[in-house]
Formats: C-alpha cells, sequence, structure tokens
C-alpha cells in the first residue's frame, strides 16, 4: 500500500505492491513472503483482482454486494463477490466490451454492448440472449419502468429495445449525426444523450418527444479568448445529481454543471489536460465532483470548481466506479491490475472492507512514506548542466509541471561526477552553520558583517551616531535600525548573493552624493585610527640614540601642530587666543623632554589601573568633576566648565531669595505640645 497526500487529502493506494504468480506453489509462496518484506506489506482486497492485459470498464451491482469488470485479452468480463472478496465466476465474449449495464439488483441479468455490433444478454447461467444493432454502438442505459435499453452510436438516432416483447421500437431521431454518450435520470426519467456537435439533447420516454436542446460548446466558446482557434467540443460523459443538477464532459478536457432549468454552467472546470472526460461521479456529503479523464482523476468543489486533490495513477485511465456511500474508488486502466484508492475525506470504506477505517488510522499514528521521498525533482536547465539531457523521454526521467522528477540515487551520482568537490563544499557550509548557530548563546558583540559592509556601517551611522531631531529624520532611524534587527534581511548580510557591487553604473545612479559624503566619513575615521595606531607603536618603542629619539620627538611634535592648525580659529576672544598659543608653548617644550616615553609609559599604566577598578572607585579617587583631560597624541589639554553670564545671574537671585526665605522663617521648636491625644 501507498499513501500520498496532495493538497493535504490522504490517498491510499489499495493496488500498489508486488503480486505473486499464480503458478507457483503454495511452498514456493510462503518462502517468498519470508523472504520478501514488500510482499509481507502488501493489501490483496480482492484476490485475482484483475485482467490478464488491459481492464476496460468496472461497475458495482446496486445491492453492493458484486464487482463486474470488463477487459482484455482474451475479451472477458470477471464477476467478484466483496462477501468471500474472491472472484465468483470468469465469461469469455467474442469482441471486447464498449459498455455494459446491470439490469437487476444482483449479478443474475447483465446486458453488454460489444465493439462488433451485437448486444448480448446474459443470466446467472450464462449468455441467454444475442442481438445485432445497425450501427456500431457507445453506450447503452435501462430504463426499468418500461423495460427498455436505450442503445446511441455512430448515428443519429436513439435505439429501443424492449427487453418485455424482445424487438426494437421506434428509434428517437436526434439532430445530430452521431452520438457518444447517454444518462437517465431516476428521479424523473429524462433521458440525455451527447452529441459530436456539442449538444445535449434531453428526451422524455413518456410523450417520446424532445423536450430540450442544451448547447454547451457555444457556452465553451463563449468563455475562450481565441475564438477562431475554438474547435466545436464533443460530448463525451454525463452524469445527473438529483431532479435538476447535471454534469456534462466535452472532450478538450471541461466539465460544465448545469441547472436544467437555464441553458447557461454555474461551474466551468477544466483539466488542462485537453483529454476527453470519460467518468463523472459526485459525492453528496462533502459537495464535491470526482470527474476523470485519460491521465488522472480530480476532485473539486461543486460551487467554486476550486481543486480539492487529485489521483494520478501510473497507467491511463479506461473508466471510473465510486462505491456507493463510500470512499472507495476504482479504476480501470491499462495495465493487468484494477486500482484501487481509497479516500477517507470521501467517506468510510464499505462493511465488506471495514478493516480498511482501522488501519488507516493506525497509519496516520505512524505516519510512512510519500510518494516522491526517493526522487529529486530538477529543471530542464540543471538537467542541462549535469549533461543528462540525453536521458529525456527516457524511463528514467517522470515529466512534472516545468520539469521532471529523477530518483535521488541517480541524482547524487551526476552531481558527484560534474562537481567532485561539490559534497566537501556543502558539509564545511554546514559545519560553519552549526558554528554560527552554537554562537548565538553567547554575548554578541556589535560588529559589522562581512556582506554588504559598507551598507551596514552606514545604517549603524545613522542609528546610533547621528542625534536626529526632525520628524522625517527620527522615521529614517528607526527604519535603519529595524533594517539591521529584521529576520527577514538577515540574508542581506549574511548571503554574499547579496552583495551589492558599489562600483557599477547603477548604483552611482541611484546614490552618488550620499555615497561619496559617507566615503569621505569612513576615510577621515580610517585615517584617524591609523594616526592614533601609529603614535601607539611609536610610544611603545624602546630608546635609542639620542638623534633618533630627538627626531621622532620632532617630527610628532610637528604632527600635533599641523593637527591644531586645522582647529577653528577663536578670532573673537583673544584671551582664549593668548592662552591657547602659551598652552602650544608649553606642550612644544614637553615635548624635547629627554624622559618622554617614560611619562607615557606611566601615564599609560595609571589609566589601567583606573579603568580595572569598579565605578565606586572611580568615583571616590575622582576629585574635581568639572575637569576632564583630553589627550591627543602626547598631548594634555585641559578644560574647565564655566557658566554663562543668565546662568550665574539665575545662581544669584535664587541665593538670595533662599536667605531671604530663611531670615523670614520661623522655627516650630515654640509651638506647645498636644499632652492628650484626642479620641476618636
Amino acid at each position: 500500500m501507498q499513501v500520498t497526500s496532495p493538497n493535504n487529502v490522504k490517498i491510499y493506494n489499495l493496488s500498489q505492491g508486488k503480486s505473486l504468480p499464480e503458478f507457483l506453489s503454495d511452498a514456493k509462496k510462503r518462502a517468498l513472503l519470508k523472504k520478501d518484506v514488500a510482499l509481507r506489506r502488501r493489501i490483496e482486497l480482492i484476490q485475482d483482482f484483475s485482467m490478464p492485459t488491459v481492464s476496460t470498464k468496472v461497475k458495482v451491482t446496486p445491492d453492493g454486494n458484486y464487482i463486474f469488470a470488463a477487459g482484455t485479452y482474451k475479451p472477458r468480463i470477471k464477476c467478484f463477490d466483496v462477501n468471500q472478496l474472491s472472484l465468483k465466476f470468469e465469461r469469455c465474449i467474442d469482441a471486447e466490451v464498449a459498455a455494459f449495464e446491470i439490469l437487476t439488483e444482483d449479478y443474475s441479468k447483465i446486458a453488454m454492448l460489444l465493439n462488433d455490433r451485437y448486444v448480448e444478454l446474459h443470466s446467472q447461467e450464462g449468455r441467454w440472449y444475442r442481438i445485432r444493432m445497425p450501427k456500431f454502438g457507445r453506450d447503452l442505459q435501462y430504463h426499468p419502468a418500461n423495460c427498455d435499453l436505450y442503445l446511441v452510436g455512430a448515428g443519429p438516432e436513439i435505439y429501443r429495445l424492449n427487453l418485455s416483447h424482445g424487438q426494437f421500437f421506434k428509434s428517437f431521431m436526434t439532430d445530430a449525426k452521431e452520438l457518444n454518450v447517454c444518462e437517465l435520470n431516476k428521479e424523473h426519467h429524462l433521458l440525455a444523450v451527447g452529441t459530436i456537435d456539442g449538444k445535449v439533447e434531453c428526451w422524455d420516454p413518456r410523450s417520446k418527444q424532445r423536450v430540450g436542446v442544451l448547447d454547451c460548446a457555444l457556452n465553451i466558446a463563449d468563455m475562450s479568448d481565441d475564438l477562431e482557434s475554438c474547435v466545436c467540443p464533443e460530448i463525451t460523459a454525463l452524469k445527473f445529481k438529483g431532479a435538476l443538477q447535471m454534469a456534462v464532459g466535452t472532450s478538450n478536457g471541461r466539465v460544465l454543471l448545469y441547472d436544467i432549468r437555464t441553458n447557461k454552467p454555474f461551474v466551468n472546470k477544466d483539466h488542462h489536460y485537453d483529454l476527453p472526460i470519460h467518468s463523472i461521479d459526485f459525492n453528496n456529503d462533502n459537495k464535491i465532483v470526482i470527474s476523470s479523464d485519460q491521465r488522472c482523476v480530480k476532485l473539486w468543489d461543486e460551487n467554486t470548481g476550486a481543486p480539492v486533490t487529485a489521483v494520478e495513477p501510473e497507467h491511463d485511465i479506461n473508466h471510473m466506479h465510486i462505491v456507493k456511500d463510500s470512499g472507495l474508488l476504482f479504476l480501470a486502466n491499462e495495465s493487468s491490475k484494477i486500482q484501487t484508492f481509497f479516500i477517507p475525506m470521501l467517506g468510510p470504506a464499505p462493511k465488506w472492507a471495514s478493516f480498511l477505517d482501522s488501519l488507516t488510522e493506525e497509519l496516520e499514528e505512524n505516519p510512512t512514506q510519500e510518494l516522491y521521498d526517493d526522487f529529486k525533482f530538477i529543471t530542464v536547465k540543471e538537467l542541462e548542466s549535469l549533461g543528462l539531457s540525453h536521458l529525456i523521454g527516457s524511463s528514467l526521467l517522470r515529466a512534472y509541471m516545468h520539469g521532471y522528477f529523477m530518483d535521488i540515487r541517480l541524482y547524487h551520482k551526476a552531481k558527484s561526477i560534474a562537481n567532485p568537490f561539490a559534497y566537501s563544499e556543502y558539509r564545511k557550509k554546514k559545519i560553519h552553520e552549526k558554528i554560527e548557530e552554537s554562537r548565538e548563546n553567547r554575548v554578541q558583540i556589535k560588529k559589522l558583517p562581512k556582506v554588504n559592509r559598507n551598507l551596514a556601517e552606514k545604517l549603524m551611522h545613522q542609528s546610533n551616531d547621528l542625534e536626529l531631531k526632525s520628524g522625517k529624520k527620527k522615521k529614517q532611524k528607526k527604519e535603519a535600525e529595524s533594517l539591521l534587527g529584521d529576520n527577514r534581511f538577515k540574508a542581506m548580510f549574511e548571503n554574499p548573493e547579496f552583495q551589492i557591487n558599489e562600483e557599477s553604473e547603477e548604483f552611482q545612479v541611484i546614490n552618488p552624493v550620499v555615497t561619496k559624503k559617507f566615503d569621505k566619513m569612513r576615510k577621515k575615521k580610517i585615517a584617524k585610527d591609523e594616526d592614533d595606531v601609529l603614535s601607539d607603536k611609536e610610544d611603545s618603542k624602546p630608546e635609542g640614540k639620542g638623534s633618533d629619539k630627538e627626531s621622532s620627538d620632532d617630527e610628532s611634535a610637528m604632527r600635533w601642530i599641523q593637527h591644531h592648525k586645522k582647529l577653528p580659529k577663536q578670532a573673537k576672544n583673544p584671551k582664549a587666543k593668548e592662552a591657547k598659543m602659551y598652552q602650544l608653548k608649553t606642550d612644544q617644550e614637553f615635548y624635547t623632554m629627554k624622559d618622554l616615553s617614560k611619562v607615557k609609559h606611566d601615564d599609560i599604566k595609571k589609566r589601567r589601573k583606573i579603568m580595572k577598578a569598579s565605578i565606586e572607585d572611580r568615583i571616590e579617587n575622582d576629585d574635581s568633576t568639572s575637569k576632564r583631560p583630553v589627550t591627543q597624541q602626547c598631548a594634555e589639554t585641559t578644560f574647565k566648565s564655566r557658566k554663562s553670564e543668565n546662568q550665574a545671574k539665575r545662581d544669584r537671585e535664587q541665593k538670595s531669595h533662599r536667605e531671604e526665605r530663611r531670615k523670614v522663617r520661623r522655627n516650630a521648636m515654640n509651638l506647645p505640645k498636644i499632652k492628650n491625644k484626642p479620641t476618636l
């Protein structure tokens, strides 16, 4: 048994698996069952439920106790007893069966329409009567109220064979050239026939007159965009649901649902295979339509036409039949086995196969392997890259949508030949991903990513460094932060395939000004960091000869002077300018001292000691909070915060106000104490 779930609907293929040949002895069969696991796990719902070559038709009797199946070769019909789950009888006939109809509730009477223009009537003893019809027949229906057997075929007539009198009655003449299919409504006994002209004609057996014509081809042409290329479709399938609803299948793969009181369909379903629809059925519990063509069986919603699921067997389908009030589905196909599917969504299993319900419940608890777990879907482009395009059309590739299904073992073998280092690269990539996942639990240090480094730096600069005040800029800051923290854009800074080419013409056209401005800022920052590193390296060098040390001191002094020349001039404050010049002179003298390296080394050790101390110790040891030292390349500058004139004036006013209040305020020490507390 094989389990698939297209569109999350469980479908159980009961005919999947190996079968044992009939000529084997019981001992050999038992030996094979011990060795082969697939043979032990197979489900044989009905014994010998097959045909020698091909099965063409399959039907269940109205009482549900017998199954009839027709096939070839040699042409034959088989009857299976479902209570015994085995074959009841088998009869060979002279020609292939085009269609057959069960005349009674059980297997005792059956009418068969053969391909050689004969109609055979069989009873439980064997063939009872054989009669030839004027033209080749295609379908038949039995009307039990007047014992008429209606036959349609390669002609405009609807032949009426009365089984009570044993002769043909006057035929119904239609306007069509040929008739493909006929269907009798069990509610009001209206006979509908489908023509090759794309029309459905309805006849009343009581008045023996035509009561209406439905032009289905015209409705299909109205829905088609290209009217010139539209070919008139034939009617190939008919099915009634109740008294008013009718389904029509056409030769171009469409199913139309009609209310017989109107001439326009309320649902138009396309199978998209352009193959004739040969079987239609309804599921009343879930309001689902089941339609079948040569390629697949589709289940879709009755009101909207929305797809529910589909059954795609390996071989072409000739006929479909659903067991009444159950989810069991029989398919006569181009193989020896008659395919059996069980869909629990459509209904429970029939009484004679009730064990299927418990079996499917167990499989729901223990999920099995899916249909395509051992296959790899591959596109045409990937097939060419692997050098396997010559396999198209062979049994190694199974066409599906815009590509093919290939055996996973063949795919891995071809992949290893085309790229021998693919597995090692894949393994390294997976190991790297595992390492990165384990690092996520550690303390995260904010650093720039490897991919799109400039973009991440730009976003971090916008979100952290800039103090944006206006509403528009606040919004930009929020967007920058969300872009860096959003998991949807995570691959943008991890996957090398998303690397932005900043040298491309498109990038330069989109942001020419912003990029240049940010590059200048980044270059300044890099130059500053390099200067700091260079100065640290020079300071950490050991003392050498006096001439080398003096030259290095002079160079550092010149760099400090050039840096301070770039600072803005304070022309309006001459005192500050004089103080600055004085400080510059003293700093130059400081640079010429012989113990420059020793002072710098002691200063670094002192700072490291302070940084290792706790915040509480640092605050206690800090004498003046208003003075903050700022060092720049061995030069130390001290700044003292000064208050503005308005702030100083406000401080003086507040101080005088507090002193005045202190004088006016009365002391509460002289107030008399209350000896007795008030009682409640």
